[in-house]
């Protein structure tokens, strides 16, 4: 529960390992989060130091992506464990090749089923625990490559797509019950994740994204952008000629 001045207490990070994803967990745990639970396969370790030194309890659980059967257990277990949930964070995903995917279609059906069918069943569980407890925050890491899907990445974008729209149907179904969802859209994080892809202009850093999901659950707000200025540049992007925006690389 959050404590007697509204701060968050318990979170669970849906992808334990994400670097971004630990990094926004820290920063609610500089803010006074004081247990977490870390949700990764095979379970998952907390960084060395970084939020047991800052007084957090830290559990880990057992969490597949791609075995959406489990994934209301490992919300209850979650619970279990620090009881209600203040803040849920769903990062989990991967980012893959466009090229091996386009020479390998079962991996990018994979790949896809994890960023966007392991999110709808993972989001419907915590949802259906966030409604009975009658508060709490969902936070759901999109992506502005979903925005507008783009030719170097269309299977990953794709998937951040439907995972968008997803987000902001289930928070809309949530209005009215005291749980809300707020849609993180990044642009380009340099992690081990997009070790092997080009930097994009614009880039934020783990803790940038971190400070801007930590604002938008202070403020309310029912959408961040990592960084800013993303959201006027997108808005325009969205009116790009198609002949045009095909020619993009990045």
């Amino acid at each position: 529960m959050r404590d007697s001045v509204g701060r968050v207490r318990t979170v669970l990070l849906l992808g334990g390992r994400s670097e971004i994803g630990l990094a926004i967990v820290e920063r609610l745990v500089r803010d006074g989060a004081r247990e977490v639970v870390l949700a990764a396969r095979g379970g998952a370790e907390p960084p060395p130091g970084a939020l047991t030194e800052l007084g957090a309890s830290v559990y880990s659980v057992e969490f597949d992506a791609g075995d959406p059967d489990a994934h209301t257990g490992t919300v209850a277990e979650a619970v279990g464990l620090v009881g209600d949930l203040d803040v849920v964070v769903d990062a989990f995903g991967v980012l893959g090749d466009q090229a091996a995917y386009e020479a390998d279609p079962a991996s990018a059906a994979r790949a896809a089923a994890v960023n966007y069918t392991g999110h709808v069943s993972a989001g419907l569980a915590v949802a259906a625990r966030l409604r009975e407890q009658g508060h709490g925050a969902l936070v759901v890491l999109s992506s502005v490559a979903g925005v507008r899907v783009r030719r170097f990445n269309y299977v990953y974008g794709s998937a951040k797509a439907g995972l968008d729209g997803f987000a902001q149907g289930l928070a809309d179904s949530l209005h009215g019950s005291g749980a809300r969802v707020l849609v993180v859209r990044p642009g380009y994080v340099p992690t081990r994740m997009s070790a092997h892809v080009d930097p994009a202009p614009f880039p934020a850093t783990p803790g940038q994204v971190a400070e801007a999901v930590a604002s938008g659950l202070r403020s309310g707000a029912t959408t961040v952008w990592a960084p800013r200025v993303l959201r006027p540049l997108f808005a325009g992007m969205r009116l790009m000629p198609r002949a045009l925006w095909r020619r993009l690389r990045r």
